[in-house]
């Protein structure tokens, strides 16, 4: 049986002036995961995985990015399924 994809789509919005570092702070914690593949352009970071991975790493890394930086919004959409973040049109 084989398990069940995730596709989230995340943008961070730090609530303070310099606000691109917590943002490739995130990023890079992000691509420590090597289960979880990460696209990222100028308006949100794209990723897919296992459903249960996906939202493993989000818990933990939106929770450290709040205990590191403070007040933050993030933004996901979520589909279920495996998307190809390489896709344009």
């Amino acid at each position: 049986m084989s398990k069940m994809k995730l596709t989230a789509e995340i943008s961070c919005y730090p609530l303070q002036d310099n606000y691109l570092e917590p943002i490739k702070w995130f990023i890079g914690r992000v691509d420590s995961y090597d289960n979880i593949q990460r696209v990222t352009n100028a308006m949100a970071t794209q990723v897919v995985g296992e459903y249960s991975d996906v939202m493993s790493m989000l818990a933990v890394e939106m929770q450290a990015a709040h205990e590191k930086f403070g007040k933050a919004v993030f933004v996901c959409k979520f589909i279920g399924g495996e998307l190809n973040l390489s896709h344009s049109e």
